[in-house]
Parts: structure tokens; C-alpha cells; sequence
């Protein structure tokens, strides 16, 4: 053999070479059954704390049904529910930061009756109601009541109405603000009777129920849950709950068609997340949301603050958002109520 030529491994320098490519060979089904099973766990929702934007303030009927549900949501899922609050618009500005998030089930937002109207009272709107975002649960309906500065004549809402009737443009009415649900109320009641008034709008419910107790306006409609203490401490009067029934949490208070004048209004709250969430993160949150509503415990709990809780599908959360979306803007139209973004 010539000196220069290359030597041949030996057998010795074969066999390890050859045992690690079966080693190897062996441990690929397993590596790659343990990064799919890693991958699972990393897919597996949810696996971190889950959002929940509030567009209004702290302490209001749209923070109070965000915490009915989230709070018990936040025990179901295994993860914390972080109330995030962004007022301001109407709601616009955290619905519109809700649309924009990620649509992966970790950022939610609940709305109230407020946000089937803007879209008819903003000539421009920052998302797409219906398409940017997706319908997740209804958590809720609050009738609202009518009520009264005790000073105003009327004590009963047929007298109501026929007073008000012959003297128009001569009562203010208040509202927790423009477009509210409280507003809209009014402005389709008017409608439906004839009835000229003046809107006094105010930045929230207390400050207009300040001044219906001093008449500086004479009407209000709000949730029971305002109003009920100042109408058992005889600082209003009550004309009755604009519902087709008494409620459970308040077996006191008439409804108004028992005093001869039917009629039903309500605000509502809705939890919503983006467009593009996947379906079965949105069932599963639908499911889970019903569950709780329907507890002993919440459902009480809602019950005494005049909220009757929710129920349905996505698919039936979506037809009532449509529906209440056109009933809103048939009245804002009517109304001529417009508001700058």
C-alpha cells in the first residue's frame, strides 16, 4: 500500500457511528411526539389572563354586568379576568380597541344598548359594527322606569300623558346622556303619544336624578336600581317599570301597562370580541357565560339590581344586536339626534 494513500476506518470506528444513527433513528418518533404534545399546551386556550375592556367608568351598570360575569368566568377558566377601563365616546373608545386587538379570545369587551345606536348617531365610525367585531353573549336585560319630580301634577302615567299632551314644549326630561338608553326611551315614547319635551342631557345618571329631585326637569327614565331608593324614600314618584312584567328583584313597582299605557324599554349588556376569534374559543365562552348566568347566586344577584339574565347562543346574541341596531336607529332618525366623534 502507498504511503500517501488513505487509511480505512477500522471496524471499531464503524460500530459507534453506526449505533448512533440507530440511536438517533429511534428518538425521532419520540422528539417528535413530544414537540406536538408542547405544542398543544402552547395552542391550549386560555393559557394567560384574559382582558376585559369597559368602555364607561368604574362603578356604572356596564362595570357592574362586566363583573357579574368576568369575575366567575375568570374562577370556570383558570385564569384572572383584568378589568381594563377606557371611557369616553359612547363606548367608541374601547370597543374600538377591542376590534383592534388580536382576535385570539384574550381581549373582550362588554357593551350596553348605547352601542346598537351609535352607528346612527356617528356619521363616522372607527370599526365596523357588524363586521369587526363578534357577538359573544347576552349577559342581560334592565327595564327601565319611569319616574317623576313629585312636585309635577300627574300621578298616574295616563294622566301623565294627557297632561303633557296638552302643554308642549313646556317639560324637561333628563337623560344619563345623548343617544343613552334613557334618552332613546323617552324619544320613542314621545313618539308613540304625541308628547313634546326638552332634553336636559347629563353626564351620567346621578347628576340628573339630582335634579329631578330639585325639578329642575320633571321626567327621568333610568334603571330601577338608581331610582328604587329615592322612590321608597318618597323623594320621586314612579309612573311604573317600562316592561310587559313586574320584575322579581322589585315585585313593587307597577309596570306602566298596568296603569294603561303598555310600553317596554330597557337597556342591555353584551359581551363582544373581535371578528376572527376562533369558534370554538367563542363557544366556549358562550357556553360558560350562560352557565353562570343561570347560577342561583347571579341570577339572584341580577335580579336584585332589575336585570333579568341573559341567554342564547352566539347565533341569537348576533339576531339581537341586528334587531336593536335597527329599532335605534329608526328612533335616532326620527328624533334628528346626531353626535360629533
Amino acid at each position: 500500500m502507498s504511503k500517501n494513500a488513505p487509511s480505512m476506518p477500522s471496524r471499531n470506528q464503524t460500530r459507534p457511528a453506526s449505533a448512533l444513527r440507530r440511536r438517533l433513528t429511534l428518538a425521532l418518533p419520540a422528539a417528535a411526539v413530544l414537540a406536538s404534545g408542547t405544542a398543544g399546551a402552547q395552542s391550549a386556550w386560555p393559557s394567560k389572563p384574559i382582558r376585559m375592556i369597559v368602555g364607561y367608568t368604574p362603578g356604572g351598570f356596564t362595570d357592574n354586568m362586566a363583573r357579574a360575569v368576568g369575575e366567575p368566568l375568570s374562577r370556570v377558566l383558570g385564569q384572572p379576568v383584568i378589568f381594563d377601563y377606557k371611557p369616553g365616546a359612547n363606548s367608541l373608545i374601547g370597543v374600538d380597541m377591542m376590534a383592534k386587538s388580536a382576535p385570539d379570545g384574550y381581549t373582550l369587551t362588554t357593551v350596553i344598548a348605547a352601542h346598537s345606536a351609535n352607528p346612527s348617531l356617528y356619521a363616522k365610525m372607527p370599526f365596523d359594527v357588524m363586521n369587526d367585531i363578534t357577538p359573544v353573549a347576552l349577559s342581560g336585560i334592565a327595564p327601565l322606569i319611569l319616574t317623576a319630580n313629585n312636585a309635577f301634577p300627574p300621578n298616574s302615567i295616563a294622566e301623565m300623558v294627557a297632561y303633557v299632551k296638552a302643554r308642549p314644549g313646556q317639560f324637561n326630561y333628563g337623560s344619563s346622556g345623548i343617544g343613552a338608553a334613557a334618552h332613546l326611551a323617552m324619544e320613542q315614547f314621545m313618539m308613540t303619544h304625541g308628547l313634546k319635551m326638552q332634553l336636559v342631557p347629563y353626564k351620567g345618571t346621578q347628576p340628573a336624578l339630582t335634579d329631578l329631585i330639585g325639578g329642575q326637569i320633571q321626567l327621568l327614565f333610568d334603571v330601577p336600581l338608581a331610582m328604587s331608593p329615592h322612590i321608597k324614600a318618597g323623594k320621586i314618584k314612579s309612573y311604573g317599570m317600562a316592561s310587559e312584567k313586574r320584575l322579581p328583584g322589585y315585585p313593587e313597582l307597577n309596570t306602566l301597562a298596568e296603569g294603561g299605557v303598555p310600553f317596554v324599554a330597557n337597556t342591555w349588556a353584551m359581551v363582544l370580541a373581535p371578528a376572527g376569534t376562533p369558534r370554538e374559543v367563542i363557544t366556549r365562552l358562550n357556553t360558560e357565560i350562560n352557565k353562570i348566568l343561570a347560577t342561583p347566586e347571579v341570577r339572584e344577584k341580577l335580579e336584585k339590581t332589575g336585570v333579568l339574565p341573559g341567554s342564547g347562543s352566539p347565533e341569537d346574541t348576533l339576531a339581537f344586536l341586528k334587531s336593536e341596531i335597527a329599532r335605534n336607529g329608526k328612533v335616532v332618525k326620527a328624533a334628528g339626534i346626531k353626535l360629533e366623534n
